[in-house]
């Protein structure tokens, strides 16, 4: 019989409906039934996408005698970390602060009042390299809770307030937005875990360093400015690399997790709608620097993959692929779908072709994965004479593979990273000239802005997920609101529709007027949606960027751009105080603080604020947009409309008088409080934007 998760709307809880352990979900139920038996909380946080999770879900909560166990001296409670990262946040930095480490599945004892006292991530079903069985720790909180209740209840309330203890601000002296020492002193300390010669930062297994790209192609504009050169070469080392190597699907598009070796050869195979929204947006960057064809490539596919597979009937996008898919044998295994064998090439492609492509792709028959399998690579691109013959073996190399079993999807919307994807898309689309990407944009931005949001008297709400069209009980938090108004913004200047301002605009009101910590920064929840179990332990606050931007960072980066948009004094000085605490951070621990650094970019210079103003579809008007919408200028502000502005484009100030020179389309360019003599000329303005 299915347990309670049946009726659950995560995916990832479904998953779980059919398991004999009697799961709760996060909430009141759970809390009371511990109290009313007098029994520990079992939480087990994890995410549909996570190979671990399968696994110690088969090994252990599939296996009828362990759940018995489980069931009758716990209370289990399952929680999907992408729906409810507030949670996550707080038995996460519990965790790393009890063993040194975190990571999913994440298996926290808590007592009934949810104090966390023993944590750890994956337990094997037996002992495996000094590693306890799932079975012992169970037996061994057990004990401790009916033999030793009252060291239990000293450990619990020691960790209750040392979590407690840590408050918000700790800003270095100095370390304010428009202080250069943090952008310089980050670098010097990123520039020493480089890896030079693969690309990427530290050793395996290496992650997509998605915001630290960004900064450094900000920070790289300028070519005198001292650090220049190594940011430049730091972030091009690295795109190349995460882009011929396996982590980028090299038939589909679209980028892996994150790989599990050094050299970006074996990815963990799971794909993430946050990692590929923010390297759409990167990798659109690095070809408006550079014109790098490899950058255009994997633009035009990643986007093709987000539209293709993420995309929900809704017109939002989906949060994940997972990892796993049924083999040859019709097991369950991790990158099925993805790697080939020599003999399978060939079976596809014939014996010419199918060496050819083991030869492009590095296909060995000794594999570079698992079962003598390869993930494809390419390490280096065929010569042009070749390039009909590598487009026909690649289209006929992702036609047979369409006919495998193909991984699951996440099917639920996650605001944040919609909105992630909005801006990618947005950005990506106005940059290319695809209109057709701006128009999935929109669409997700208006599901966001007609099933996620509703208003509560004055206060405009913000559900964190949905899926088929209906959201679920979870609140959004910092970066859900901060991540839309991002994505409206960047839906503003790809249109010039002045709607997506007001919507930014109402997403941040609620960020100053409800997430505010007192001290200049942002807590991760709600004043008036922090869940109260969680309120007794730590308000989520956490300056840190994680896979995707802080919602710190984040915040700052979109009340900064609606300041310059506005001219709102008010916006610009909160962008400049949430920023204080993430750059504290970056100057110690660069890698941690990618997006924070990259906004901090844009205070330092300006930002540059273009309005172009003339007729709609004007070639002159087109031209100058043009020029603006490829300056490099770190965190370019752009505002289009007519001279004479309408009701609702009056509330950009941004266009606000600014007439038309001589009858003809104009551009003006603004830094800060000064704004330079309005020119017709497309080259003119881009010497204005030049670095």
């Amino acid at each position: 019989m299915p347990n309670r998760l049946a009726s659950a709307t995560s995916p990832y809880l479904q998953q779980h409906a059919q398991n004999p352990v009697d799961w709760f979900e996060w909430g009141d139920e759970a809390f009371a039934e511990a109290r009313r038996r007098d029994v520990p909380l079992l939480i087990s946080i994890g995410y549909a996408a996570c190979h671990w999770c399968h696994v110690m879900a088969h090994e252990s909560f599939e296996d009828p005698g362990t759940a018995a166990y489980l069931n009758e001296h716990f209370v289990a409670v399952k929680v999907d970390r992408e729906e409810r990262p507030d949670v996550d946040a707080v038995y996460m930095e519990a965790t790393q602060a009890m063993t040194g480490s975190g990571g999913w599945p994440m298996t926290v004892f808590a007592t009934p009042d949810g104090d966390p006292f023993s944590c750890g991530t994956y337990f094997p079903p037996r002992p495996l390299h000094g590693m306890p069985s799932f079975g012992q720790v169970l037996s061994a909180m057990h004990d401790a809770w009916t033999t030793r209740r009252t060291d239990v209840d000293v450990s619990a309330a020691a960790i209750r307030e040392a979590l407690v203890g840590h408050e918000p601000g700790g800003a270095l002296p100095g370390a304010g937005p428009n202080a250069p020492s943090a952008p310089a002193r980050a670098l010097e300390v990123l520039a020493g875990t480089f890896d030079a010669a693969r690309g990427g930062f530290g050793g395996a297994p290496k992650f997509p360093p998605s915001m630290l790209l960004e900064w450094l192609l900000r920070h790289g504009v300028d070519p005198t400015r001292p650090g220049a050169p190594l940011a430049r070469a730091m972030a091009a080392g690295t795109l190349d690399a995460m882009a011929r190597g396996g982590m980028y699907d090299q038939l589909g598009g679209g980028f892996a997790r994150y790989s599990v070796d050094a050299a970006w050869v074996v990815p963990h195979f799971e794909k993430m709608l946050y990692d590929n929204a923010l390297l759409l947006r990167v990798y659109a960057h690095w070809w408006r620097a550079t014109g790098s064809p490899l950058a255009h490539r994997v633009v035009e596919e990643t986007a093709g993959w987000l539209l293709r597979e993420l995309r929900t009937d809704e017109g939002g996008f989906a949060s994940a692929l997972d990892a796993d898919s049924p083999g040859p044998d019709g097991g369950s295994r991790e990158g099925a779908f993805s790697v080939w064998t020599p003999r399978e090439l060939v079976e596809v492609l014939g014996p010419d072709d199918g060496a050819w492509a083991a030869a492009v792709w590095g296909v060995t028959e000794l594999g570079t994965f698992e079962q003598g399998a390869s993930v494809l690579q390419l390490r280096a691109d065929p010569p042009p004479e070749e390039a009909g013959r590598y487009a026909s073996v690649r289209t006929r190399l992702f036609e047979a593979r369409a006919s495998r079993p193909r991984p699951a999807r996440d099917d639920k919307v996650v605001a944040a990273w919609n909105g992630l994807a909005v801006a990618a898309l947005a950005d990506a689309g106005d940059l290319f000239g695809r209109p057709d990407w701006i128009g999935a944009a929109a669409g997700a931005a208006d599901l966001l802005l007609d099933v996620h949001a509703r208003r509560d008297g004055p206060v405009l709400r913000l559900a964190r997920t949905s899926r088929d069209g209906v959201v679920g009980s979870a609140p959004g938090v910092l970066e859900d609101y901060a991540d839309v108004a991002e994505g409206a913004l960047a839906l503003y200047r790809a249109t010039g529709d002045p709607r997506w301002v007001e919507h930014a605009g109402e997403l941040l009101e609620e960020v100053l007027g409800r997430f505010g910590d007192g001290a200049g920064g942002c807590f991760d929840t709600a004043d008036d949606e922090t869940d109260p179990v969680l309120a007794r332990i730590r308000r989520p606050h956490d300056p840190a960027d994680g896979p995707t931007p802080s919602g710190q960072a984040a915040a700052a980066g979109a009340l900064l751009t609606f300041a310059a948009l506005t001219g709102s004094h008010r916006h610009r000085e909160a962008a400049e105080r949430v920023l204080v605490e993430p750059l504290a951070l970056a100057e110690r621990y660069p890698r941690a603080a990618g997006w924070a650094l990259a906004v901090a970019e844009a205070v330092l210079d300006g930002p540059r604020e273009v309005a172009v103003v003339g007729p709609a579809g004007d070639v002159g008007t087109d031209a100058l947009r043009r020029v603006a919408v490829l300056t490099t200028a770190p965190g370019a502000v752009l505002a289009t409309g007519p001279a004479v502005a309408s009701d609702r484009s009056a509330r950009v100030g941004l266009l606000q008088d600014r007439p038309l020179v001589d009858g003809r389309p104009t551009a003006y360019v603004c830094r800060g409080f000064v704004c330079d003599r309005p020119t017709t000329d497309p080259d003119e303005l881009a010497a204005l934007l030049a670095p």
